[in-house]
């Protein structure tokens, strides 16, 4: 069994940036990837971007260029930089973890609880 924990959510202006850190704890062994995903009132689950153990990135074409993704596999953490933020970014942020490949549908072994965003206009 595998638990993560996501922190560093909260109220930002638009512009702004925010970090999100994702620890893991448990059978940490057996992850491969590790994802972000984020889910908007009414809306469905959606990718964000992804990492896995070697290194390999992902991201929606949404986030690129302003999100990046990191993994400090010591700690069995990875955080997520969310520079030049907009209104439509405010959302519920979750982290996923599996054994395999980066997918960007949501199925993914373990998840955490979530941390909100909400960025301001």
């Amino acid at each position: 069994q595998v638990t993560l924990v996501e922190s560093g959510g909260g109220l930002v202006q638009a512009g702004g940036s925010l970090r999100l850190s994702c620890a893991a704890s448990g059978r940490t062994a057996s992850i491969y990837a590790m994802s972000w995903f984020r889910q908007a009132p009414g809306k469905e689950r959606e990718f964000v971007a992804g990492i896995t153990w070697i290194g390999n990135t992902f991201f929606d074409d949404s986030v690129k260029g302003r999100f990046t993704i990191s993994r400090d596999n010591a700690k069995n953490t990875v955080y997520l930089q969310m520079n030049s933020l907009k209104p439509e970014d405010t959302a519920v942020y979750f982290c996923a973890a599996r054994p395999r490949q980066i997918v960007v549908t949501t199925s993914y072994d373990y998840w955490g609880q979530g941390t909100q965003v909400t960025v301001s206009s």
